[in-house]
C-alpha cells in the first residue's frame, strides 16, 4: 500500500499536486481541509465546532481530526493507498496516524514537503482568493495560518526525517516540473 503525506504551507500547491498523485497512483485523497469544509457545508455538529475554530484561525483539536481521518480510511477498505493532505500538523497527530495505520497493517511510505517561500505563498493565495473566493483565504486568517505553519506545523518534518521518510521538493516553478520531481521521488519509494 502506498501512503503519502504531502506537506507544505497554505498555498504551496498541495491540492494541485495531490490531484496529479491521485490520478497517477490511484490513491484515495484525504484532505483535512476538504473534510472540514464538507462537515461545515452540511452543518453537522462537528462542522459547527470546526467552523468556529477555523473562523478564529485555530487548529482543530487532534481528537476531532483523527476521528474524521480514521472514519475516512475505514470507508475505503479496497484503496491501493492514501494521500494525506494537510495532516499531520503536529507530532502527536503523526504518532496517532502511525498507530492507526499500523493497526491496519500498513504505514506511511513517504513524505513530500513542498518548499515554497512566504512571498510566493502570499502571491499564490491572492490569485486563488480572486478566483475561488475561499473563506479561509481571508488575508488575516491566512496570515495566521501561515504563521501557524512556520511556527508549529513545520516541526513535524523532523519526525519523518528521523524515520528516513522525508523528501523536500522545490515547490516554486512550473506545475508539471514540480510534479515530475514528486513523481521521481514517489517512484523511488514504490520500487524499494
Amino acid at each position: 500500500m502506498l501512503n503519502l503525506v504531502l506537506f507544505g504551507p497554505p498555498g504551496a500547491g498541495k491540492g494541485t499536486q495531490s490531484q496529479r498523485l491521485i490520478d497517477n497512483y490511484q490513491l484515495v485523497h484525504i484532505s483535512t481541509g476538504d473534510l472540514f469544509r464538507a462537515h461545515i457545508g452540511n452543518q453537522t455538529e462537528l462542522g459547527q465546532r470546526v467552523s468556529k475554530l477555523i473562523a478564529d484561525g485555530e487548529l482543530v483539536p487532534d481528537s476531532i481530526t483523527i476521528a474524521m481521518l480514521e472514519e475516512e480510511i475505514d470507508k475505503n477498505p479496497q484503496a491501493q493507498g492514501f494521500i494525506f493532505d494537510g495532516f499531520p500538523r503536529t507530532v502527536a497527530q503523526a504518532e496517532a496516524l502511525d498507530r492507526f495505520l499500523a493497526s491496519k497493517g500498513t504505514g506511511i511510505t513517504g513524505v513530500v514537503a513542498l518548499d515554497v517561500t512566504e512571498a510566493e505563498l502570499t502571491e499564490r493565495i491572492a490569485k486563488r482568493r480572486a478566483i475561488s473566493n475561499r473563506a479561509d483565504d481571508d488575508s488575516e486568517k491566512l496570515k495566521k495560518r501561515i504563521e501557524e505553519y512556520f511556527n508549529k506545523t513545520i516541526h513535524v518534518l523532523p519526525y519523518y526525517e528521523t524515520q528516513g521518510k522525508l523528501t523536500k521538493v522545490n515547490g516554486i516553478g512550473d506545475i508539471e516540473t514540480i510534479f515530475g520531481e514528486i513523481k521521481r521521488v514517489v517512484n523511488g519509494w514504490v520500487v524499494e
